[in-house]
Formats: C-alpha cells, sequence, structure tokens
C-alpha cells in the first residue's frame, strides 16, 4: 500500500504555485501527512558570474531576500490557515526542492507549473520539469 506521510509544496508566491498549494494542503489534510512548504531564493551568483560581467552589478542583499521570503511563507501559512512547516533554502531552484525532499524523505513533491512552451521554456527552462526528471519521489504538478 502507498503511505504518503510527508508532502513537499516548493512554492514561488505566484498563482500557479497557491494552486499547487490547495492542492498540497488537501491532501495533506485527508492522509493526515506533514506539509512542508519551501522558497528557494534564487542564488544570483550563479546566473551571473563575475567571470562574464563587464562591470560589477549590484545584488540584493541575500540575508534580505531570504527574510522576506521567510516572511512571504509565514504570511501564507497563516493566511490559508495551514498547519505547515516553512523553509527558505539558496541555490537553484530545482536542485534545492530535490535536495528538501531527499533529506525530509518526502513521498511526495506537489509543484505547480507555469506550462511554458517554446522559446519560453528553452529560454527560462522548467523547474517542475527538472524536478520531475530528478525527484526521489512521486511528483504532482499542478497546472497554473
Amino acid at each position: 500500500m502507498i503511505s504518503l506521510r510527508r508532502i513537499l509544496a516548493p512554492v514561488d508566491f505566484s498563482d500557479c504555485s497557491d494552486k499547487a498549494v490547495a492542492y498540497a494542503a488537501e491532501l495533506a489534510d485527508k492522509l493526515r501527512a506533514d506539509l512542508s512548504l519551501l522558497y528557494v531564493v534564487p542564488d544570483l551568483t550563479l546566473a551571473m558570474p563575475d567571470a562574464v560581467m563587464p562591470v560589477p552589478v549590484a545584488t540584493p542583499d541575500m540575508d534580505d531576500l531570504v527574510k522576506s521570503g521567510r516572511e512571504s511563507l509565514d504570511k501564507m501559512i497563516a493566511e490559508k490557515k495551514l498547519t505547515a512547516t516553512g523553509d527558505v533554502r539558496i541555490g537553484s531552484a530545482a536542485a534545492e526542492i530535490v535536495d528538501a525532499a531527499k533529506e525530509a524523505a518526502a513521498d511526495l513533491i506537489v509543484i505547480g507549473t507555469h506550462g511554458r512552451g517554446g522559446l519560453a521554456h528553452l529560454l527560462l527552462g522548467s523547474v517542475a520539469e527538472k524536478v520531475v526528471r530528478t525527484a526521489p519521489c512521486p511528483v504532482l504538478t499542478v497546472r497554473g
């Protein structure tokens, strides 16, 4: 029998992610599973390495971004009256989601997908697609 005890729901505070959190919360409630929300602050040094930038670019303070992410997660949990924990990490979204799922021994990841196609998908990639390919557990994608 399949046992779903730990559900991980990555969030980016978009409408897609809100919809995925609603699915995750409903599943967690019905299955009496633990729900964890995860927000990943993009590591801007991965996106803009110094070696390719002709002039230094001012980047936001990572501590402020993490603090803001934490506050937004807490607000989401309170407003939606969720029984959930929240975590904020820094890095590549897909890699951090997969690592968090492994560390928490998640039984399911519920993630929103923007459903981009064509050039937008090629340029921006798909976090959800990368998570589906590398996750240690099943992944439920919720289209926005």
